[in-house]
């Protein structure tokens, strides 16, 4: 998955709220906005799990090191989704994360959604082990109407009183799995203070900076795991400072953007600091307040070598080879070979027929989500698997990207231009070909393909006669007027790629609820009972896809 890394600027906020420009820098030593420093909020977003990803937690180690050396008061907060986003998380269940942050020292953390990714016994377990406390002001029991974590914790830093206050966003029920915040009647005893027009949690958070102010806090920063996507509206973190007073600055996370240092009008007209900084640690962000009581806000792009902790490289090091202990754990069995190669040539041929391992990471989709139809594009299943043992590494050779899983709701002819737009190159290969679950289509290789794409190759549409016919959902034919729930990856439904553009506008009913390695563990491990058996025997498949042989 690529990320959009852009320049971060290193930006002043003085006494007056006046705006000094800067810009990103590589961390050599104590100086700049950093020597004048009294107090020093360095923070973390959507590491994902990047542990040794640009500038690195060795790196942010020897940051805290280097200011405390130089006798600056230094605090450490994460601002959500650490612990999922790669086998180091997945395979631990957070663990690794857990412990790596434990010995960094954090002073705080608050949950991202995908905190929850492991489920509410799991988190809650987890946040117990941890040597730092969980924030979120508005992650609320709804049995008891208080919050599941502390609103906002107290620190001392430089002579000042600190409250970091932690908000969570209220897509996280949407972006995690929903049975995760219910009981077993399947009612919701855990929500986010949402609602439509977001006032809910803007009353939720208000309350809680009044309260900080009112306990003699001197700053109060909101860790805020929101975003600024107009997705998230009416949640984002613009909108949070826009209708609420007393927040000094916010750190905000979700989006994997950096923000270069916005300024947000708050509710009273005031200007609020607001700034992320991306994800899987491609920067170090650094809140810094001064003597005289002035903010800066440092963004790290690098460390240099020379500053880099030695001890927490060991550490880490030490963690990533449990994992490699980790990943070579039978999970499974297979009494079949799952290709997607032709077994006959050898020729790769997922991205342009069925192959029985497309099938079955189709059926772990669709098994997972409960949807009717589940589609995976062939260029997202990587690795054939030989019968025999399986592995956790096994599985995350099929699928290494960590795409998440999601479903929508859809029409009858959206997935028929999704099955139009993936058979467009054929007889030639296409990552975007669809293996699928729930359904079976014919391609007429008689007719030339007609998808339109625009000039950076989205769809436009279909001009002319379809190849695909005959298209049935179980033993019904697809109506194209008819809403359907259609399984596949954020890749696809959410951000358009390979060109499949026609799911972005559809509604989301489930949203990065766990990793496709996950998806393709958990059906085989709980759905098929740790055995591939005889059904997936036929290397090109159970006959969902018919090609209708050129004339």
């Amino acid at each position: 998955m690529n990320r959009l890394f852009r320049r971060i600027l290193l930006f002043c906020l003085m006494a007056t709220l006046v705006l000094l420009p800067a810009s990103a820098e590589t961390f050599a030593g104590v100086d700049g906005a950093l020597a004048d420093a009294q107090a020093v909020i360095l923070f973390t977003t959507d590491v994902h799990c990047g542990v040794s990803d640009g500038v690195g937690y060795a790196g942010v180690a020897g940051v805290r090191a280097a200011l405390e050396e130089a006798g600056k008061d230094v605090l450490l907060v994460d601002v959500g989704d650490a612990i999922q986003g790669a086998p180091l998380g997945s395979l631990s269940e957070g663990e690794y994360v857990t412990r790596i942050m434990n010995e960094l020292g954090y002073d705080a953390a608050v949950p991202g959604n995908h905190e929850f990714d492991y489920g509410m016994e799991r988190f809650l377990e987890l946040a117990e082990n941890a040597s730092f406390p969980y924030v979120a002001a508005n992650f609320m029991s709804l049995e008891t109407g208080e919050s599941v974590f502390p609103a906002y914790v107290m620190l001392e830093a430089g002579g000042y009183q600190f409250a970091i206050l932690g908000i969570c966003t209220p897509k996280t029920i949407t972006s995690s799995t929903p049975v995760y915040f219910q009981n077993d009647a399947g009612e919701f005893i855990y929500g986010f203070c949402q609602d439509d027009s977001g006032e809910a949690l803007y009353a939720c958070v208000q309350a809680a900076a009044d309260e900080a102010r009112a306990q003699g806090a001197d700053y109060v920063v909101a860790a805020a795991h929101l975003g600024i996507d107009i997705s998230c509206s009416p949640w984002t973190s613009s909108e949070l400072i826009e209708n609420t007073t007393g927040i000094d600055a916010v750190l905000d996370g979700h989006a994997h953007q950096v923000i270069e240092g916005e300024w947000v009008k708050n509710k009273d007209g005031e200007d609020v600091l607001l700034t992320s900084t991306g994800t899987k640690l491609e920067r170090l962000g650094a809140l810094c307040v001064g003597g005289d009581g002035a903010l800066s806000a440092v963004s790290i792009a690098a460390v240099d070598e020379g500053m880099i902790d030695a001890d927490m490289v060991e550490f880490i090091a030490g963690i990533e080879g449990e994992l490699a202990e980790v990943t070579e754990t039978v999970v499974a069995t297979s009494e079949v070979d799952l290709v997607i190669e032709d077994p006959e040539t050898g020729e790769r041929i997922v991205r342009t027929a069925e192959t029985n391992l497309g099938d079955l990471c189709a059926d772990a989709y669709r098994a997972v989500t409960g949807a009717d139809v589940a589609m995976v594009n062939g260029g997202g299943v990587r690795a054939s698997i030989a019968a025999g043992e399986i592995t956790y590494g096994d599985i995350i050779s099929v699928h290494p990207f960590g795409n998440e899983v999601c479903m929508v709701e859809t029409t009858g002819a959206q997935i028929l231009d999704a099955l139009e737009m993936g058979c467009s190159a054929l007889p030639g290969e296409f990552g975007g070909f669809q293996q699928v679950s729930g359904l079976t289509y014919e391609i007429d290789m008689n007719v030339d393909s007609s998808v339109e794409l625009d000039e950076n190759g989205m769809f436009v549409g279909v001009t002319g006669e379809r190849r695909v016919k005959n298209v049935y959902v179980g033993d019904e034919p697809l109506d194209p007027e008819k809403t359907y729930t259609l399984a596949s990856h954020n890749y696809m439904l959410k951000n358009g790629g390979d060109g499949f553009n026609m799911f972005v506008n559809d509604e989301l009913i489930l949203e990065d609820i766990m990793l496709d390695n996950e998806a393709l563990t958990t059906y085989i491990v709980d759905t098929l009972g740790g055995v591939i058996g005889e059904e997936y025997a036929d290397p090109y498949g159970q006959g969902r896809i018919t090609a209708i042989a050129k004339e």
